[in-house]
């Protein structure tokens, strides 16, 4: 029976020591220190800077920053097309905290109302 050579960082497993499915394919292989699929500059599961849970208007009158009893309303004078309303929030975010804008990173919510944000320090 043939096998293929592994390279480091990929490729199949030999038959004598690669990992199997129950039908006896082989499965992919994957490194030893488990960091598969994650950025080198990664730093693991760690995440660094303060969570932001935002609520989102646009299309608004003026822009602005509300704290209210359901936490932080941010009105935007841009329309939500072609995520010009998420870089407008990005922009007022940037300024609130006193930050660069490269530091406020959108984590979830790209086409939604409600989003939150990651604003690094």
């Amino acid at each position: 029976m043939r096998t293929r050579t592994t390279k480091p960082g990929g490729g199949l497993r030999p038959p004598s020591g690669g990992r199997r499915a129950p039908d006896g394919a082989l499965l992919p292989a994957s490194p030893q220190n488990g960091l598969r699929g994650r950025s080198p500059r990664s730093n693991g599961n760690k995440t660094s800077g303060e969570l932001v849970e935002v609520r989102v208007q646009p299309r608004a009158r003026r822009n602005e920053i509300l704290r209210g009893g359901g936490g932080w309303r941010i009105r935007v004078t841009a329309a939500p097309e072609g995520g010009e309303a998420n870089r407008a929030v990005v922009v007022l975010l940037a300024e609130a905290f006193g930050v660069a804008p490269s530091r406020i990173e959108l984590v979830r919510g790209a086409a939604s109302r409600d989003k939150l944000f990651r604003v690094r320090p």
